[in-house]
């Protein structure tokens, strides 16, 4: 049975040019939302009393950025931040204007998950590591990555389904994608069968996320 033939009243080119729309916004920010919580979360990690590079004063600033962006909803981060968003894409609308916000909105929340990743590291190893003379960088892409890698795809895929309701929230201010689709031809219009594709197409994509980031965990488990 074809699409067209579930959503007969659905234009199928507006819903996989929405599709397609959300997933860019998702990959595209799952991937800078990946680089900025990890920095993030070695930050905490790392600055900690006792840990390689403590420093009370740096822990606390970079927990209180995070804590700050971790609490401002979402829908009003986008708002925050539309002058920022215009001086950095030159617009406030379409999915490529959603990054900056899908980014800085998810990242503090992964940054946190890093953190206690790290936290779950065997102290026995990093000071193994530091007794045999490694250097912080060595400690970091030998150990604390490595050791801690199936805990932090799982994060990471927790956070990239956040990211897909995230974009959603986005749409309805003219991100574009499926939450955009929904809000203005589904809603807006009372169209009962469009809102209700969208809403099938995003569980669709939150399932395939899930399940490519579960296999990736198992496979990084080396228990």
């Amino acid at each position: 049975m074809m699409l067209r033939d579930w959503f007969p009243n659905v234009n199928m080119d507006d819903m996989w040019t929405a599709t397609y729309e959300t997933l860019y916004m998702t990959i595209i920010s799952v991937i800078g939302t990946l680089l900025l919580g990890i920095m993030l979360g070695l930050l905490l990690f790392l600055t900690e009393r006792g840990n390689l590079l403590q420093n009370s004063m740096v822990n606390s600033a970079t927990a209180s950025v995070v804590n700050i962006f971790r609490a401002i909803p979402f829908i009003i981060l986008i708002l925050l931040l539309f002058p920022f968003t215009d001086f950095l894409m030159g617009t406030n609308r379409g999915p490529k204007a959603a990054l900056p916000a899908l980014i800085i909105g998810a990242a503090p929340f992964y940054a946190r998950l890093v953190e206690i990743a790290f936290k779950e590291v065997d102290k026995g190893v990093i000071e193994a590591a530091k007794s045999m003379g490694a250097k912080t960088h060595t400690i970091i892409f030998k150990v604390l990555l490595p050791e801690s890698m199936p805990a932090l795809i799982s994060g990471i895929t927790v956070t990239a389904i956040n990211l897909i309701s995230y974009t959603a929230m986005a749409g309805v201010i003219g991100a574009g994608g499926l939450g955009d689709l929904a809000y203005m031809k589904g809603f807006q219009r009372r169209d009962v069968d469009v809102v209700f594709a969208c809403t099938i197409f995003i569980v669709i994509i939150v399932f395939i996320f899930q399940f490519i980031g579960d296999a990736l965990s198992r496979k990084a488990d080396k228990r």
